[in-house]
């Protein structure tokens, strides 16, 4: 395997930075506690695994740093940005112009292409990608002019990620894109989004129950009852071709 190009450890630039994070939802006379004061950093061109059981706090920690959620107390900095400040047109502006998402669910257009899928997003973006590259960087060149019905969950789940990336975003956080998959096709996916992080240099942030993916990574952070449990580097990346489970 190839050394890693990421920086060093000790002198990585800082992307995000969580501080104290509280998230609460009133449901009736009841308060849910998804996140208890929550501390992470997440570094430049990093490949971050946040691993936890369903109910950990890993989806709503991974939508206020994507600007989905805000939190109800505690501070999260984008850069020299502090998100937690951000009215409704900032967090909006800010999604568009720094976030690629990718979800379990695919959430493509069915009437429409892979091609114009992708288009969706170069449309609107600041310096986009052609759909064409975009496509091609998740290995779909032939399949550009197929519409969704047309495409197995794995090749939809690929234009979801070049939909992603098209718009060149410094930080592209996934939840669950494997889960629904088979594991040859979620390898398939997860090379896509390796390779994105390491030809683009993407900041990359992926939240999963699956403990093997967490191999893939640089870091893996554990949630557990809406705080982080542990956390670790790993001394070694495994490709995610070399995954098994």
């Amino acid at each position: 395997m190839p050394p890693s190009t990421h920086p060093h450890p000790e002198s990585p630039e800082t992307v995000f930075e969580a501080r104290q994070l509280t998230k609460v939802y009133p449901m009736g006379d009841v308060e849910v506690h998804a996140l208890r004061g929550v501390d992470l950093e997440l570094y430049q061109g990093e490949f971050l695994v946040l691993l936890g059981p369903s109910g950990s706090g890993k989806s709503t920690l991974l939508n206020i740093l994507g600007g989905l959620d805000v939190p109800t107390s505690g501070t999260v900095r984008y850069h020299d940005h502090d998100l937690s400040r951000f009215d409704d047109t900032a967090l909006t502006r800010y999604r568009r112009d720094h976030v690629g998402f990718v979800f379990q669910f695919y959430n493509l257009i069915p009437s429409l292409t892979a091609r114009e899928n992708v288009a969706l997003i170069t449309e609107i973006a600041q310096d986009p990608m052609p759909p064409e590259e975009a496509l091609a960087l998740v290995n779909l060149k032939e399949r550009m002019d197929h519409f969704p019905s047309q495409m197995s969950g794995g090749e939809q789940q690929r234009v979801a990620i070049a939909r992603a990336i098209a718009k060149r975003p410094q930080v592209l956080l996934c939840d669950e894109p494997t889960g629904a998959l088979d594991v040859q096709t979620g390898i398939l996916v997860l090379e896509v989004i390796e390779k994105v992080n390491r030809e683009l240099g993407t900041t990359t942030a992926v939240i999963t129950h699956n403990a093997v993916i967490a191999s893939m990574a640089d870091r893996v952070v554990h949630l557990s009852d809406g705080r982080i449990a542990s956390e670790e580097r790993n001394p070694r990346k495994v490709a995610a071709r070399s995954l098994q489970w």
